[in-house]
């Protein structure tokens, strides 16, 4: 069974992020994998300072483990300023090689103005420095408050479908890659 671990790199309360991240994590479960979203919001976790040593903050090894143990990561994150937030890369910053390399990844950006491709381009950058293999399907909500319903549901059908995509792509690359 493939294992899929969801990160959204935003703290907000009602995070169109968290969102986005959950109607993946749904549709890859609907296929039939193990899911689990790793929540940054519940995690005390320091400033990358470039050093190896965090022994302070057990929640590094924490999420370390979680991304180690996954098959796939989906990461989900607002755009701030024309890139990826700076929880997601701080949390990226934190791990690397030993969590990512061969793993399947998906990408997803929610925006406030309208949809481009800056924040998924610059994490394609950043996880394929870190050896991961990212599927071609993103997916980039533009003007995300028109996005969702109150109940977190798509609202948008062309939208809902961009999903399912997305969550076929990233079980079937994750089923390949594993043998």
């Amino acid at each position: 069974m493939v294992k899929v671990v969801g990160i959204a790199g935003s703290l907000r309360p009602g995070s169109y992020s968290q969102l986005a991240l959950k109607v993946a994590i749904q549709r890859v479960a609907a296929l039939g994998a193990e899911v689990e979203i790793l929540d940054l919001r519940s995690l005390n976790l320091p400033f990358c300072d470039g050093g190896k040593d965090y022994s302070d903050y057990p929640d590094v090894a924490k999420m370390k483990q979680v991304v180690s143990e996954a098959d796939a990561i989906i990461l989900a994150t607002p755009e701030y300023h024309g890139s990826i937030s700076g929880v997601l890369k701080n949390a990226l910053d934190l791990m690397g090689f030993v969590e990512f390399t061969g793993k399947v990844t998906g990408a997803i950006s929610v925006l406030g103005g309208q949809s481009n491709s800056n924040s998924l381009n610059d994490l394609r950058v950043i996880l394929r420095a870190i050896h991961a293999w990212t599927i071609p399907e993103q997916i980039a909500i533009g003007q995300a408050w028109q996005a969702f319903g109150e109940d977190g549901k798509l609202l948008d059908e062309d939208l809902s479908q961009r999903f399912d995509a997305f969550a076929q792509s990233l079980v079937e690359n994750t089923r390949k890659l594993r043998g």
